[in-house]
């Protein structure tokens, strides 16, 4: 009997929760003391580099951890559960490790004014009984809101808890999850991706682009006119800070599921997706061009492409960016010499069809890609 192939993962669900006083409270103490062991640690690491070229490791910094916890300063820490603390050290040296492989910057202090609060809890340090969830230190569980339920079974082994910049809650809740691969199917497609248009396939379908930063430019210009108003240090500026943090996220949630919805469409209805190689950081510095492509977020559809592939058995091919799929003619491989950015449709010297400039990219991409299926990775096709 035929079985469906299955992926085992460790997948991450993420849901909102509105917490108690006493509980806000608490987590907010809880970020506060991440924060600053994270902050200590990364600079005992610094400065025993510059100073005598050591590397500081793990252990080392737990060890110190214990002897902050002892001091009449930060005797504080030893209020909060000691496994976010624990679990912050990890992070950083899995933060160092990166970094000395190359795969990352050298790690940043964090900030209390910027960027996200969280805490991460392993399964010492929470309890998970019914459904219900309840941290360290905490008498009651949360107040989670189940947009979806976890798979059947699962048991958590890691929760997040995070607080964002517009004060939204967070739990993140990961599990072991089986997922079964989509039924096989023989289409591919070719995906151009662009700015006025989000994506052209293959097919000649043009997804348009929502552009949700330009839509709320507006209220987001009128949220900053008034935060700048606000006196620093006041009540005031926190609250128009967290109404600009709010368009922000308005923003980002629109993006996420337009890219999510996109990138799931693609993977059911085709075995093969093939997409450029592009080099966004490098694309960014024009500054005509950087509010949009920046908007579109290409290297998050990208990265959804290819989790979602690994996990529903499907296959994303990324060809060469410097592989001229605009200026070469789909029909018989005739290649220009140059292609303005205005011209959005070309006559092909060679065979004489006329080519919309994004579908006939799209087409040479899947072409692409399928030479590098049959050939391997790094087959570039003839420039002549």
């Amino acid at each position: 009997m035929w079985t469906m192939a299955t992926t085992v993962v460790k997948r991450a669900y993420r849901y909102r929760f509105y917490p108690t006083a006493e509980q806000a409270a608490e987590l907010s103490r809880t970020f506060g003391c991440v924060r600053l062991v994270y902050n200590k640690a990364l600079e005992v690491r610094g400065t025993a580099w510059c100073q005598q070229q050591r590397r500081v490791s793990y252990a080392d910094t737990s060890a110190l951890l214990t002897q902050w916890k002892r001091s009449e300063d930060l005797a504080f820490l030893g209020a909060v559960s000691s496994v976010p603390l624990q679990q912050c050290l990890r992070h950083l040296q899995a933060a160092f490790t990166n970094f000395f492989a190359k795969h990352a910057q050298y790690p940043k202090f964090k900030s209390r004014k910027r960027g996200k609060a969280s805490a991460e809890y392993t399964r010492s340090a929470f309890r998970w009984r019914d459904g219900h969830l309840t941290l360290a230190k905490m008498a009651e569980p949360l107040d989670i809101r189940w947009s979806r339920a976890l798979p059947e079974g699962a048991r958590p082994s890691t929760v997040t808890v995070s607080r964002d910049p517009a004060g939204r809650w967070h739990v993140s809740i990961l599990v072991e999850a089986v997922i079964q691969h989509l039924p096989a199917v023989t289409a591919e497609v070719g995906v151009d991706l662009g700015v006025t248009v989000l994506a052209t396939l293959s097919t000649g379908e043009k997804i348009p682009n929502p552009r949700h930063e330009k839509r709320e430019r507006a209220r987001l210009a009128r949220a900053q006119r008034a935060l700048a108003r606000k006196t620093r240090g006041s009540r005031n500026r926190v609250k128009a800070a967290c109404k600009v943090a709010r368009v922000y996220a308005r923003i980002a949630d629109r993006r996420q599921d337009v890219l999510h919805k996109l990138s799931t469409r693609l993977l059911r209805e085709n075995q093969t997706v093939v997409i450029e190689d592009l080099s966004v950081r490098n694309m960014l510095k024009n500054r005509s061009l950087a509010r949009c492509i920046a908007d579109a977020s290409w290297s998050e559809f990208r990265s959804m492409l290819h989790y979602k592939a690994e996990w529903n058995g499907r296959t994303v091919i990324t060809v060469d960016r410097w592989f001229p799929s605009s200026k070469t003619c789909s029909d018989c491989g005739h290649l220009l010499d140059q292609l303005p950015l205005s011209a959005r449709e070309w006559t092909c010297p060679g065979c004489g069809v006329v080519h919309d400039r994004e579908v006939n990219a799209a087409v040479s991409i899947l072409a692409a890609g399928r030479a590098v299926m049959a050939c391997g990775d790094g087959v570039r096709p003839s420039r002549r």
